[in-house]
């Protein structure tokens, strides 16, 4: 018995999907004892960490596109791609809600939604070291951590409903097509 649990714990390293299919074998004939425990509880946390980074990336990515298009959009020609973006990210958020509803409490909590504000504003940061011009221009320099809001500056909802090219087109008010 003891040799096939090292055999099984050897596969692992060698062979990921005959180890899965190994043990879903083992677990479905209750065979628990040869079950490679150890790497098995290991996978499952790292099945719930993708999923938490997949739904963090996701509202990242919508607060990152909002906040450049409530600042930093210059004209009217200015964010379709964020605008498409901010759509989509929103409807693979919802199939992820679908899939796994108990993330949908986990996204509306204080720490899911500043930890996703983090990663839009490492986003915008780097975003603003391509367009020199625009870092210039608002910041005069590259902005760092401490231009952006340190809080979370959206609820929940905003992430899920807010579309902010509807009824006016930034916080500046100043677009102008041509």
């Amino acid at each position: 018995m003891e040799l096939k649990v090292k055999r099984l714990k050897e596969l692992y390293e060698k062979d990921f999907y005959l180890w899965v299919l190994e043990n879903l074998k083992l677990l479905k004939n209750k065979e628990y004892e040869l079950v490679d425990w150890e790497n098995l509880l290991e996978e499952i946390e790292d099945m719930a960490r993708r999923e938490l980074r997949s739904l963090i990336n996701l509202m990242a990515v919508i607060m990152e596109h909002i906040y450049k298009w409530e600042n930093y959009r210059e004209s009217a020609y200015m964010g379709s791609g964020w605008k498409k973006s901010i759509l989509n990210a929103r409807k693979e958020l919802i199939d992820l809600f679908d899939e796994i509803p108990s993330l949908k409490r986990i996204a509306q909590e204080k720490e899911s939604l500043n930890k996703a504000w983090r990663r839009a504003v490492n986003s915008l940061i780097t975003w603003f070291k391509e367009e020199e011009d625009l870092a210039q221009k608002y910041f005069g320099r590259f902005p760092t951590e401490k231009d952006f809001p340190q809080e979370c500056p959206y609820t929940f909802e905003q992430i899920m409903e807010y579309e902010p090219w509807i009824g006016g087109c930034s916080k500046n008010n100043a677009l102008e097509v041509g």
